[in-house]
């Protein structure tokens, strides 16, 4: 993967601005299980009372919780409140909300500080609580004589119509501070949420007492909560959907990418290259290998810079939750990455392999499609069936095996979750029993765990299919960096002008990449313009291998091929092959018209320029016999035509080029003698400045050539007219009567 990491540069900006919406849809995600347990803890449970400091509390009752209070605490307090009353100037604002101050005057807290709130917190809601308590045991002598420890006195023996707040308040300062440190004890066990949700009615009645509607403000709590929540899960939906649209055209873009440089580092290809890749294993590396590619970028960017952050985020937030639960996690991140890895080692050897086969199917799907006429002539279907059936069944049993192992994965996820929230659950409820959790918290826990456990099978799951995206990457990463033998030099030449057209092999030897010997050995010859330049010999001669090396589709072991006196190999590749015009032996036409066709040569060419070529090339007469003239279709492969029109388009096509030096590899062999002869003759009055060099298994098409090149096992052992060669070269003359009398040869 790393080696086609360049190509995400051009996406960067894209794929910063989604990981910073991952952020805030994570930070979204993980904020919607503490707003649930706010609306448990804070709505429910305590009747929408969020903090056990209250809004407004009567001055009454503040002079009774500073009861419980240290000096310092009592400092604390007081410095956060103000007192209200009916000389204030405000007083008219707050006795509509608290009616209460119309009899007695108010405190109202000034500071709006969570973090001094948050302190305040467990001083006020021990004192709310103790005097609460204190209240409950005045009006209850029999509890009060049992809660006599916890204070250091019996409320019961006090005389009836005391008033036990001011008599705590006359209590000498070391017993005081006993009493304080009694009270402390008492609350030792609760940690400061539950001593806020304890707290809570305290505060209520309060509320009450001050005139408000505590019902209202519980409805008011809830829904508040519950549309701050909507927004935030309307946010994360949007960042959802933007994230998921970036890493759509981050993941296009850069598969759009790699098949343009795939195909066009194809393009570039010499026969020595292409030897090295199948046609069948190219088209699976720009088809499925890139499509491999594309899905795993937008997964990466969707799931691998997304888990974490919740992973680590809700780890954080489920501590902050309930730091005694840490190692419920703690043991379910453990076995979930043991079934990773255990799948992931037996799953990743795999994944080569499948893309192999998949190679090697498309492989034989491509030979029995192109060969489906040999096929049936031969009867052969049952055992073209059975070899794509081979194929087939051993990618499909690969794929099972992968897709078993994987399969396993979800119920193991399933059971882990489950199990994890089981156990949250069975602990949880302990907690809480033992008041050193809240309800809210345990649920806010639990979701928070079941947010880590999906961020880890995220991962797990870009686990299993990175690596056979990195398969894919890493064949696609041989095609591009696939060094081509065939270059440009860094300051090419360019052929002399007016240019004629003489082509020159100068002892040329040659062999094929990875060879053992050279198949051509010091061929040496010129082709003249206004020439015609044949060249036979017996299969295997080396013929095409001549032809091969004009156009530089391989280059030569050794000596040079001169065009005009330049070395080709010192020009570009497209100044050479824009002196070129060539019909190869295996005739290609692509899907379109035969106009179009025609055009692939010239684009911009006259209609009397194609209709010229296609007179020279002696395919008028069936062009004009189809109603649709030059806009005939065209089949892919040209599988509409036969043979020989389908050699006569591929002449037409390269005659439209118009260029000085014409090669034809065999182009003949599909045409009848006639059609052949009239060709010929239409090529010697048509293209009489031109260099033709033509390659034959037919005496009749050569024996007016100026020049015959005789090969025998990449050797020339004859050069000269027909009549010379029929004279001096044995291996010519061989040929020559294996296809006519002597009658026809003189």
């Amino acid at each position: 993967m790393l080696r086609l990491i360049k190509y995400t540069k051009p996406y960067i900006p894209l794929i910063l601005l989604a990981i910073l919406l991952l952020f805030v849809q994570a930070n979204c995600d993980l904020a919607l299980p503490d707003y649930l347990s706010k609306i448990v803890n804070n709505g429910i449970q305590q009747g929408g009372v969020e903090n056990a400091v209250p809004d407004a509390i009567r001055q009454s009752q503040m002079e009774r919780i500073s009861l419980f209070m240290s000096q310092e605490d009592q400092s604390e307090v007081l410095s956060q409140y103000r007192l209200v009353d009916q000389s204030s100037p405000d007083y008219e604002q707050y006795v509509e909300k608290y009616p209460a101050l119309a009899n007695e005057a108010i405190y109202v807290l000034t500071t709006t500080d969570p973090a001094e709130i948050e302190r305040l917190n467990p001083v006020m809601g021990k004192a709310l609580l103790a005097v609460n308590a204190i209240q409950k045991l005045a009006a209850d002598p029999a509890q009060a004589a049992a809660a006599a420890s916890q204070f250091g006195f019996d409320l019961s023996r006090l005389p009836a119509g005391t008033d036990v707040f001011t008599l705590l308040g006359n209590l000498p300062a070391e017993q005081r501070t006993q009493m304080l440190s009694r009270i402390d004890q008492q609350f030792a066990t609760m940690d400061d949420s539950t001593i806020v949700q304890s707290a809570a009615s305290a505060v209520k009645d309060e509320y009450t007492a001050l005139g408000m509607d505590a019902s209202q403000l519980q409805n008011n709590y809830i829904v508040s909560t519950g549309g701050v929540m909507l927004l935030i899960a309307l946010l994360g939906a949007v960042c959802t959907v933007t994230v998921g649209l970036l890493s759509a055209r981050t993941a296009a873009g850069m598969s759009r990418d790699l098949r343009k440089d795939v195909f066009q580092k194809v393009e570039s290809f010499s026969g020595a290259e292409m030897d090295q890749f199948s046609t069948a294993s190219l088209i699976t590396r720009t088809t499925n290998d890139i499509t491999q590619i594309q899905l795993v970028v937008m997964m990466i960017i969707r799931m691998v810079f997304y888990a974490p952050i919740m992973g680590v985020g809700g780890i954080i937030r489920a501590i902050d939750k309930d730091s005694s639960m840490w190692w419920i996690i703690a043991v379910a991140v453990a076995i979930l990455l043991s079934l990773v890895v255990v799948i992931f080692s037996i799953s990743l050897p795999k994944f080569r392999v499948i893309q192999n086969l998949v190679d090697r199917l498309n492989l034989v799907t491509r030979e029995q499609l192109s060969g489906m006429m040999v096929i049936r002539a031969f009867n052969m279907q049952p055992f073209e069936q059975k070899r794509f059936d081979a194929a087939n069944q051993d990618l499909t049993d690969t794929n099972l095996f992968v897709n078993r192992v994987m399969v396993v994965m979800m119920p193991a996820m399933m059971l882990i979750m489950n199990g994890l929230s089981l156990l949250i659950i069975w602990v949880g409820s302990h907690q809480v029993a033992a008041a050193n959790m809240q309800v809210g918290d345990m649920m806010a826990f639990l979701q928070y765990s079941m947010q880590i456990v999906f961020s880890f099978l995220m991962l797990s799951f870009m686990f299993i299919i990175i690596p056979r995206a990195s398969v894919s990457a890493n064949r696609i990463a041989e095609v591009l960096d696939t060094k081509t033998s065939i270059n440009d030099p860094q300051e090419p030449k360019h052929f002399p002008l007016p240019f004629k057209g003489t082509v020159e092999f100068r002892d040329v030897c040659f062999r094929y990449p990875g060879a053992d010997e050279d198949v051509l050995h010091d061929v040496s010859f010129t082709a003249q313009p206004g020439q015609t330049t044949a060249i036979i010999g017996s299969t295997g001669s080396g013929k095409s291998t001549v032809i091969n090396l004009v156009p530089r589709f391989y280059d030569v072991s050794e000596g040079a091929i001169l065009l005009d006196g330049t070395d080709i190999r010192q020009v570009s590749q497209h100044e050479l092959r824009d002196k070129i015009g060539y019909i190869p032996q295996k005739s290609s036409l692509f899907s379109g018209t035969i106009e179009s066709n025609l055009r692939y040569a010239d684009e911009d060419a006259s209609q009397e320029v194609l209709q010229e070529a296609v007179e020279i090339a002696q395919a008028a007469e069936f062009i004009n016999t189809r109603q649709e003239g030059m806009d005939g279709p065209i089949a892919q492969g040209g599988s509409n035509v036969s043979g020989g029109q389908k050699q006569r388009l591929s002449i037409a096509r390269a005659l439209v080029k118009r260029a000085p030096v014409y090669i034809f590899d065999d182009s003949f062999s599909a045409l009848d003698f006639k059609t052949d002869s009239a060709l010929r003759r239409a090529l010697r009055e048509r293209t009489i400045s031109s260099t033709l060099i033509v390659v034959t298994q037919r005496i009749s098409t050569i024996k007016n050539a100026e020049q015959i090149i005789v090969l025998d096992e990449g050797k020339v052992v004859g050069k000269g007219t027909h009549r010379e060669l029929m004279e001096s070269c044995d291996t010519y003359r061989e040929i020559a009567l294996s296809q006519l009398s002597m009658e026809e040869l003189a």
